[in-house]
């Protein structure tokens, strides 16, 4: 069943009669004979991001997360608008400097937006608004082209950004470009930690796969991961009207992270399946086709069935709830 944000998207939909425009994370457009994306997201101190980090990594994290959206689209990015809530001058210079140097890396142009207090004094609060093109040679990707006997594929890691944030909470930080890990961490454990810290604090939108995904026929289904597998490739099922079956022998964390989850008592599918904050993409191929690109690999199928399932290891198959993040409850 929606969560409480997915409840409001759905009747935001119908209420202001946009249709299928409205319940995406990007909304494709057809201008001039070409067709964009476009998508906004948010970072905000306390509730996205700790509310001592760094300006410039915030600004970071707020682009990286936009592209995702872009990525799962096919798009490239072209153009941005940030909303800017801070109020100390300096703050807001390095913010607009990271994400103006940010942006170059991806030759993204950032062309306007605003600034203004923020609602907590003290407290960051930006949005970004992202506009991607779909190239002459690529189809957009969607959400709602996954068939029947479709296989289900990863672009990388997932459960590791959870483990990171959890890391956030004990009060690990990345401070010029070094990770500073929480005290008390077991001999071993510092690499792993320093890896997860930075999938969960400077993620990476997979513009390159989903170029790849565009490019190929038929381009198949698309979503980035950012509220979980679970809740995302939901999402995924419900707009194409299929389910989905995963298995469990795919989605095991590496060797490393599972010893930093045992360490910090966390169960390892359920970060996989519920943790969020991902960033990668989500996406089906037909079921004879295989993609070489680094991190890819099949996680489960389509099914005709609705519904989400889990094959266990042992072959047993369970229905699977669609836990994750949802922006409307606590």
């Amino acid at each position: 069943m929606a969560g409480g944000e997915d409840r409001l998207i759905a009747w935001l939909a119908g209420f202001a009669g946009a249709g299928d425009r409205i319940g995406d994370d990007a909304v494709l457009l057809t201008l001039g004979g070409r067709q964009y994306a476009f998508s906004v997201d948010t970072q905000r101190a306390g509730v996205h991001i700790p509310v001592d980090l760094d300006p410039a990594a915030a600004a970071r994290r707020l682009l990286a997360v936009s592209l995702s959206d872009l990525a799962a689209t096919g798009a490239v990015p072209r153009w941005m608008l940030v909303a800017l809530g801070i109020d100390d001058e300096d703050a807001a210079r390095r913010f607009l400097a990271a994400l103006v140097r940010a942006g170059r890396r991806y030759e993204i142009e950032l062309i306007g937006g605003d600034t203004a207090r923020p609602t907590t004094p003290g407290r960051l609060d930006a949005s970004l608004t992202v506009v991607g093109k779909i190239t002459a040679d690529g189809a957009a990707l969607t959400r709602d082209a996954a068939r029947p006997d479709d296989r289900l594929w990863i672009g990388g890691p997932i459960g590791e950004s959870a483990l990171g944030l959890d890391l956030v909470r004990l009060g690990a930080r990345i401070a010029r470009r070094r990770a500073n890990l929480p005290e008390g961490l077991p001999d071993g454990l510092a690499r792993v930690a320093s890896r997860v810290l930075r999938r969960h604090l400077e993620p990476r939108p997979q513009i390159e796969l989903g170029l790849l995904l565009g490019r190929r026929s038929p381009a198949g289904a698309a979503i980035d991961l950012s509220d979980g597998l679970a809740m995302d490739a939901a999402r995924l099922c419900r707009r194409s009207g299929v389910g989905c079956e995963l298995e469990e022998a795919a989605l095991a964390l590496r060797a490393d992270a599972r010893r930093l989850a045992g360490h910090l008592g966390r169960e390892p599918l359920e970060l996989v399946l519920a943790g969020g904050e991902d960033y990668v993409l989500l996406f089906t191929l037909p079921p004879d086709a295989g993609l070489q690109h680094p991190g890819c690999r099949p996680i489960g199928r389509i099914t005709a069935q609705p519904g989400l399932r889990l094959r266990r290891v042992d072959g047993t198959i369970e229905p699977l709830a669609t836990g994750g993040w949802d922006h409307l409850s606590d």
